[in-house]
């Protein structure tokens, strides 16, 4: 990674709420509300935004691991802000604070956690598992 990425680095954006990001189960909506789906990818958008700038040429991050609590509601036509800020980078992490909320409540917080590698190491994995996939499908 290059250099400048510390723990205090922010990143911020505001969304608004749609009818698409309500939680929904086998074509059933069950609350007119932003699910919890859609609150933690914009959590993960909100972290890898705090990567990119620093990402060296052939390198990429992939969500790692993810911790977080979703504590309030934020209804359909609502604006939330998404909020990113470093804690912690090393050679192969990048940890982020995520928040999101809305100008009344706290909708969810937690951390996000990226894992940062060379991009032809995962290509050559996401490769090894397609051809063992074509090999056991094949008749």
């Amino acid at each position: 990674m290059k250099s400048g990425l510390l723990p205090g680095v922010v990143t911020e954006f505001t969304v608004t709420v749609t009818e698409d990001m309500r939680p929904s189960f086998d074509g059933q909506v069950i609350h007119d509300v932003m699910s919890t789906v859609s609150m933690i990818h914009f959590m993960e958008l909100a972290g890898r935004k705090i990567i990119l700038p620093f990402l060296e040429e052939g390198e990429e991050g992939a969500g790692f691991a993810i911790d977080v609590r979703h504590v309030g509601p934020a209804v359909v036509g609502q604006e939330v802000t998404f909020r990113a800020i470093c804690t912690e980078v090393t050679s192969k992490r990048v940890v982020c604070g995520v928040l999101a909320g809305t100008k009344w409540n706290l909708v969810g917080k937690g951390s996000f956690t990226q894992a940062i590698f060379q991009k032809r190491d995962m290509i050559q994995r996401i490769e090894e598992l397609q051809n063992r996939l074509k090999a056991e499908n094949v008749p």
